[in-house]
């Protein structure tokens, strides 16, 4: 176990401590214990598909009996037909962490998804919306054509985003063509660290023991019937564009619908999701306030002790 960046100040009663990593890290078991173990922290959820009702293999979510035991904030806000932002999620996060406080407990963020944590944890600003200029750029196929169009219009807000992350590129344009400015000008954005007195624990495997383990997690939901629970989701009726494009869900959509077999549908989602790891990793690393823990096998008694630490 190694220190790999430099550690923070120890967090104060008025502010969260977060655990980050990407998926199937075990930063939800980490969190899991320690909470049970201080007897009197809330956990939230900081993940963009648990805000989501009746997804709830496919995102790992909390089961009710892990609820019973640690209050959970963050998880089944809306429907999947319903949209859901970031800025929905920043108000809706913070008003938890408030009442947790206000409570006298305290609150452990699981951060999974980037741009929902710096939304809750740093001043994220958020321009005005334009639906109809949404609603064009939905209509474009192909992401690489909206991603050379979001180049030319802002250089700087495309050097920033994922040449394959649909969503962020889809706003960045909303902004610049709905409100005639760069969406890199508005506010300090996602590339601003200031000190928020935060403690951030990340957690950092080996590249090739995190795809292990990814593999094991797909096939052990496959087991806890997520095939079926995707085939309900499909038949409940429409589904919002963020929730259609769930890790898991999209895969096995494919299938259901007769465009691949089972297996290559689940062979795509371990590439997908091994994919996605390294990019939430790719993100969480640019923040110099992480305290980085590299784990070698278990990481709940690696890491657990040291976030109990902070809790205290």
């Amino acid at each position: 176990m190694s220190q790999l960046e430099t550690t923070p100040a120890r967090a104060g009663v008025d502010t969260p401590v977060v655990i980050v990593g990407p998926t199937a890290s075990g930063k939800s078991e980490v969190a899991m214990s320690v909470a049970i173990g201080s007897g009197n922290t809330h956990i939230v959820a900081c993940d963009a598909m648990q805000v989501y009702r009746r997804m709830d293999i496919g995102t790992a979510k909390p089961t009710m009996e892990e609820r019973a035991r640690v209050v959970h904030h963050g998880l089944d806000l809306v429907d999947p037909s319903e949209v859901f932002t970031v800025s929905d999620y920043q108000a809706n996060a913070r008003q938890a962490v408030s009442e947790i406080r206000a409570g006298g407990a305290r609150a452990l963020v699981v951060g999974g998804t980037g741009l929902y944590l710096t939304a809750l944890i740093d001043d994220l600003q958020f321009p005005g919306q334009w639906p109809d200029v949404r609603a064009e750029l939905m209509r474009e196929p192909q992401v690489d054509v909206l991603y050379r169009r979001l180049q030319v219009l802002d250089p700087i807000a495309a050097s920033k985003i994922e040449p394959s992350n649909r969503r962020r590129i889809e706003r960045a344009l909303e902004v610049c063509i709905g409100s005639g400015q760069p969406f890199s000008a508005t506010g300090p954005g996602t590339g601003a660290y200031p000190d928020n007195g935060v403690v951030q624990i990340g957690i950092l495997w080996d590249r090739q023991k995190l795809a292990e383990r990814i593999e094991q997690r797909i096939h052990r939901m496959m087991d806890e019937g997520l095939l079926a629970e995707a085939r309900e989701l499909r038949a409940s009726g429409s589904l919002s564009t963020t929730a259609r494009q769930a890790l898991g869900y999209r895969e096995l959509f494919e299938h259901l619908d007769g465009d691949c077999s089972l297996g290559d549908a689940v062979g795509d989602m371990i590439t997908h999701t091994r994919q996605f790891a390294v990019r939430q990793e790719r993100w969480f690393r640019r923040d110099p306030r992480i305290r980085w823990i590299h784990v070698e096998q278990d990481p709940v008694s690696e890491i657990g002790p040291i976030l109990a630490e902070y809790l205290r």
